[in-house]
C-alpha cells in the first residue's frame, strides 16, 4: 500500500492522466478530481502529502479550492501546485512571489512537474503558523463572499462573457493537447 496520496484535480482526464504518467514512480497512490467540490471533499477526507490543483475548474474553481485550504490550518500544511494555461488569471487573484506554493503554466514537461514538486514542498516548510485568533476573523471575507448590491448586471454580464470566452479557449487548448499527444503517440510506436 502507497504510504503518500498525490492528489489531481483538474477538469481534464487528459492532464491528469498525463501528470499521473509524468510522476516518478515510487511509493506513492494518484488520487484525481475532475472538479473543484470532488477535489475539496478528497482533500478533506484523504489528507494528500501534495495537491496539484488547476486554477479553472466546474462546479467550484481553483481559486475557491485554494482559499478553503488556505483558510485551514490543518489543510494548509499540504504542499500545492498550482496549474493553468493562463498564469494571469492566477495573478489577478494572487500576487506574485508565490512564497508557500508552486505554479505551473499548462503545458508543461516532466522536468518542469518534478521541480515544482520538489519546490512546492520546499516552501510548504516556510509557511508561518496560523494565527488562531486573528486568521479566522481575517480570512472570512475573502472565504464566503456575499451577493452584494454594489455588483451591477452590466458587471456580471461582462463576467459572464468573461468565462464563455475563457471556456472556448480552453476547450481549443484541450484539442491542442490531445493533438500534441496523439501526435506524440504515434512518433513513439
Amino acid at each position: 500500500m502507497a504510504s503518500h496520496k498525490i492528489l489531481v484535480i483538474d477538469d481534464s482526464g487528459v492532464i491528469r492522466r498525463t501528470v499521473r504518467e509524468m510522476l516518478p514512480t515510487g511509493n506513492f497512490e494518484v488520487l484525481e478530481a475532475k472538479d473543484g467540490v470532488e477535489g475539496l471533499n478528497l482533500i478533506q477526507k484523504e489528507r494528500p502529502n501534495l495537491i496539484m490543483l488547476d486554477f479553472i475548474l466546474p462546479k467550484m474553481s481553483g481559486w475557491d479550492v485554494f482559499q478553503h485550504i488556505q483558510n485551514q490550518p490543518e489543510l494548509r500544511k499540504i504542499p500545492l501546485v498550482l496549474m493553468s494555461g493562463r498564469k494571469e488569471e492566477v495573478t489577478g487573484k494572487i500576487a506574485e512571489p508565490f512564497e508557500y506554493f508552486e505554479f505551473i503554466e499548462k503545458p508543461f514537461d516532466k522536468k518542469v512537474l518534478v521541480d515544482a514538486i520538489r519546490s512546492a514542498m520546499a516552501k510548504i516548510r516556510l509557511l508561518p503558523p496560523m494565527v488562531a485568533t486573528a486568521a479566522p476573523a481575517a480570512a472570512e471575507p475573502a472565504t464566503v463572499p456575499a451577493p452584494s448590491a454594489a455588483v451591477g448586471e452590466g458587471e456580471i454580464q461582462q463576467l459572464n462573457e468573461k468565462i464563455e470566452k475563457m471556456q472556448a479557449e480552453i476547450e481549443g487548448l484541450k484539442k491542442q493537447l490531445a493533438q500534441v499527444l496523439t501526435f506524440i503517440k504515434q512518433k513513439l510506436k
